[in-house]
């Protein structure tokens, strides 16, 4: 073989395998879910039930035609002080679907006829007081969400939804690092906490944090789980090692139930 031969042929060998390479991670990239939680603050019962109509019968359908399937809406366990909220998870399979949703809404007729009273309130009979969105990545131990497997009533199940604040951007890679490589989620996993999602805050007004959710059949089991988990030799083990020491600086911990159209 000529040494021009020779060279162009190792050109194309690498260049192929660069191509494979790049292709594998982007399929990788690909399975990791991205999940907005949407927040709807609200001050009336009238409001409450404009949204969860809008919800039920406009907003979770249509999500379902564009081949959204799971869609979790919740509402506080006890009501918050401040006012109602009712909390929308929905998850999508790859950034460019969380581009395109609010387009393809925008021309679903269906939607817009069965929204109408939610779509076009008018500015002072406002559906809600604010709406706040945070999105965020799934974590690599668990790419995508789960239905839970619970088999109490639907009325009586918790809920618990997290969120782990760190002091500095550094810290919340540690916890990250904590619930991935330290397998804090193969930890919950083998003691039945029925996770929902496991991610890591991108944007969303308590940065930097992750959030996750674990599902229960109602507070006992909740809290039954919670003490084996602190109690497991394998949790001692990982909470205590130096490395992972400080990387939480505020924990949130919201108990919620589901709605009766609620997907999760």
């Amino acid at each position: 073989m000529r040494s021009t031969d020779a060279f162009l042929y190792h050109y194309l060998f690498v260049f192929a395998l660069l191509a494979c390479i790049c292709t594998s991670s982007s399929a990788s990239a690909a399975e990791s879910y991205y999940y907005q939680l949407k927040i709807y603050h609200i001050k009336t019962q009238a409001q409450a039930d404009r949204v969860d109509n809008y919800l039920q019968n406009a907003y979770l359908p249509a999500l379902h035609r564009i081949g959204i399937k799971n869609v979790g809406v919740f509402k506080p366990v006890e009501a918050d002080t401040s006012g109602k909220r009712i909390y929308v998870l929905i998850p999508y399979k790859n950034w460019e679907q969380i581009k395109k949703t609010d387009k393809q809404l925008a021309t679903d007729q269906q939607y817009l006829t069965d929204g109408k009273d939610y779509i076009d309130a008018a500015h002072n009979e406002a559906p809600y007081t604010r709406m706040e969105t945070i999105l965020l990545s799934a974590f690599p131990k668990m790419l995508s969400p789960a239905v839970p497997e619970l088999t109490g009533n639907k009325t009586d199940r918790v809920y618990e939804l997290r969120s782990y604040e760190s002091a500095t951007e550094k810290y919340n890679i540690n916890k990250v690092k904590m619930f991935n490589d330290g397998n804090e989620v193969a930890l919950f996993k083998r003691l039945g906490f029925n996770a929902v999602f496991y991610a890591e805050v991108l944007a969303g007004s308590h940065m930097p944090n992750l959030m996750y959710m674990t599902t229960f059949n109602n507070k006992a089991d909740r809290d039954k789980h919670w003490d084996t988990f602190s109690n497991d030799p394998e949790w001692k083990i990982l909470v205590a090692k130096k490395e992972f020491q400080n990387n939480v600086s505020k924990a949130d911990i919201l108990f919620l139930h589901p709605t009766a159209y609620s997907d999760f």
